[in-house]
């Protein structure tokens, strides 16, 4: 969805929102052409701050597109507060719920309308210490492969300077930097018509995540660690024949 199609509630939340973040983020937008302005989009961000809803929002609107984002079923049962999430254009999921199945088909709905969806693909704020990129969970595949949307990845960097979940402070003083960058489509065409096995789904997650741990080492500058540790058993001890004997 455009901006030029925007209803009511939508520039209501343009108007309160955009000119606070105005004010308190100095920022360094790069690769929006590779959000096209018309056609679905999954875009995914890494995840390092409660602030980062409001940083990627903000970046998206400012090139072209509407924002969706995925928020808890619960929310949108509150009065007034769901209600205007709906009229927003944003999109309740179900967690922990046979219900769940509706939460892809509403997404799918969003895709199929021409949206720009945003999912964080490792589902919470970066549990690793300098909060370089977790290894994901799948929800972002599993659309991209029941959709053939493109999946564009969205590197941040700075919200964490705004509100630090290692320390859950929040920062007021204005124009605090922040960096995003679009980066071209994830290429998963390998995977095109597959089934949504669990190899499948983690094999694409992977791509995905690896792509946004390099943007954000470009960004950041460094080496980054592993999305992961593999974990390896330790093997018994066997005695040698001769030392059995």
């Amino acid at each position: 969805m455009g901006r030029r199609r925007l209803g009511f509630w939508q520039w209501f939340a343009v108007v309160l929102v955009k000119p606070v973040m105005t004010v308190w983020t100095r920022r360094t937008w790069r690769g929006m052409e590779h959000l096209d302005q018309d056609g679905p989009v999954i875009i995914v961000p890494n995840h390092i701050s409660h602030a980062d809803p409001l940083v990627s929002a903000h970046f998206v609107y400012d090139a072209g597109r509407w924002p969706q984002f995925l928020g808890k079923a619960s929310v949108f049962k509150v009065p007034v507060i769901g209600w205007i999430l709906h009229r927003c254009k944003q999109i309740p999921v179900e967690r922990g719920s046979v219900d769940a199945v509706k939460s892809l088909d509403a997404l799918v709905k969003a895709l199929d309308a021409g949206g720009a969806v945003i999912i964080y693909p490792e589902g919470t704020t970066s549990r690793e210490p300098d909060l370089w990129p977790m290894k994901g969970k799948t929800g972002a595949a599993r659309l991209a492969l029941a959709t053939g949307a493109p999946v564009v990845p969205l590197a941040m960097w700075g919200p964490e300077r705004i509100f630090d979940p290692r320390r859950a402070r929040i920062n007021l003083r204005p124009r605090i930097p922040v960096t995003v960058v679009a980066g071209p489509p994830i290429d998963l065409s390998r995977w095109a018509g597959a089934a949504p096995s669990r190899q499948v789904l983690e094999e694409m997650t992977d791509v995905i995540m690896l792509r946004l741990r390099d943007m954000l080492a470009d960004i950041r500058g460094g080496t980054p660690p592993p999305l992961w540790q593999r974990t390896t058993r330790p093997q018994p001890d066997r005695q040698r024949p001769e030392a059995a004997a």
